[in-house]
């Protein structure tokens, strides 16, 4: 981790946080484009649930990313013992977080699909999938933590091998139960709950082997300095996703009074620019182990070098991204939907998306520097801003001065705003950490003591 190349490190690290995250994604991508084949509102109730989702994968990389950027500090700092404790503390956190939302989301199923944007046609069909998706929550939260804790390990190709086992069984078992078994929008959340059960088993089994540091009931220790760090490190994913899904609240909301065509096309893009974004994201989760491990060793010439190469990688992927989408965006909104009023709204979004999807890469990259290395406040205003601070109000105040345009630009103004705060950020964090490497000086324990002495 801290002599390789960096170019090549990372890259290695990221091929299987790419897969991971993508993996991740054909959960809801698989869903959506399976339930839209029965009719739109069910279309638009796999995407008003998204919002729930996103809380769930909220406290999941709360967990996951508070201890991860822990534990690779104390591995960069030979700190072994206490990453043991970090682990297994973490685990047991996730799971109990995991049974209390799947316990109170299920005595409050109709008042949450209601508040995330149900209309009268759309609620049963939120209803009927949300119940089943709650009841997934401890697996699904443990998964995500598993495939964190291996990633930050330097073995995000062990954390790859569960993530897409469960994304491809979804994509199988989705037809199977929908069509086959006659369940409909339900049949959706069953084959999703299933395929994260066998991703669970397999992340288990993967974090017992090589190096990696396993979850052990004799190493939870819960304690306020474990779930201290846990808050540092999490906190800024808990901001992001949080605000993703508030902001996904709202944009439902907005979008529900131009009908359900449109709630389910502003769902179509959304999952769509998720789907793109999660490459950038593997890739900056890629990036993460090298630079908590080159932070936690004052290796910083190494930081830099490697901040530098994802946010160009990430950028010149945005931009790929970004051409291919607006030129085919007819194509790809109607592989989802074949309803005019859909196509026409998706479109719109979908190049509105496009113009400003190459700014995401600085602030994805810059919030994941920040989180690893401690800075939680900067990384939290960060992982705040586009879906906190300016997507929100922009949702509030543009469809009501500019109608449905203001609804579909209001993703690409807050874009830009995003990357205007990153930038200003990540150049005061350079600023602040030294240009040259420093010596790490190491703790003199008290077993060493004791043995110089005699």
């Amino acid at each position: 981790m801290l002599e390789l190349p960096v170019r090549h490190l990372i890259t290695s690290l990221a091929i299987p946080s790419i897969i991971s995250m993508l993996c991740t994604s054909f959960y809801n991508m698989a869903d959506t484009f399976f339930v839209s084949k029965i009719d739109t509102a069910a279309t638009a109730a796999v995407g008003v649930t998204f919002a729930s989702m996103a809380i769930m994968q909220a406290l999941a990389f709360f967990f996951g990313m508070g201890s991860g950027n822990a534990v690779s500090r104390l591995l960069g700092a030979g700190k072994r013992d206490a990453a043991h404790g970090m682990i297994s503390t973490s685990f047991f956190y996730a799971f109990c977080c995991g049974l209390v939302v799947a316990l109170g989301g299920n005595f409050f199923v109709s008042d949450i699909a209601v508040l995330t944007g149900s209309t009268p046609t759309i609620l049963p069909y939120a209803i009927q999938y949300l119940s089943v998706i709650l009841w997934g929550a401890p697996v699904m939260m443990c998964s995500l933590l598993m495939n964190n804790h291996l990633r930050f390990q330097g073995s995000s190709s062990l954390g790859m091998i569960g993530i897409m086992a469960g994304g491809f069984l979804n994509v199988l078992l989705d037809p199977l139960f929908i069509f086959y078994f006659h369940q409909g929008v339900a049949g959706a959340a069953y084959a999703t709950v299933l395929s994260q059960i066998v991703s669970f088993c397999i992340l288990f089994c993967m974090t017992r082997r090589g190096g990696n540091i396993p979850f052990r009931l004799r190493d939870v220790h819960p304690s306020w300095p474990v779930f201290k760090e846990i808050v540092a490190g999490g906190a800024p994913s808990l901001t992001r996703q949080g605000t993703t899904s508030v902001a996904t609240i709202c944009l439902n909301v907005a979008a529900g009074a131009y009908g359900d065509a449109a709630i389910a096309a502003m769902s179509i893009v959304t999952r769509l620019s998720f789907f793109a974004a999660a490459v950038i994201i593997g890739f900056g989760q890629g990036f993460q182990p090298v630079c908590g491990f080159s932070y936690g060793a004052r290796k910083f010439s190494r930081l830099r070098q490697g901040f530098s190469f994802a946010v160009t990688f990430g950028t010149t992927f945005a931009c790929v991204v970004s051409v291919v989408a607006f030129l085919f965006a007819s194509s790809i909104i109607a592989l989802f939907r074949d309803d005019p009023a859909v196509i026409s709204i998706g479109i719109w979004a979908l190049r509105c998306q496009c113009v400003t999807f190459p700014f995401t890469a600085l602030v994805v990259i810059t919030n994941m520097t920040l989180q690893t290395t401690r800075h939680t406040l900067g990384a939290m205003v960060v992982a705040a801003g586009r879906s906190g601070i300016f997507l929100i109000p922009a949702l509030l105040l543009l469809p009501y001065f500019f109608g449905l345009a203001g609804l579909v630009w209001c993703q690409s103004l807050s874009d830009i705003l995003a990357f205007i705060l990153a930038f200003f950020l990540i150049r005061l964090f350079f600023k602040e950490i030294p240009k040259t490497d420093m010596v790490l000086q190491k703790t003199v324990t008290e077993p060493q003591l004791a043995a110089g002495r005699k």
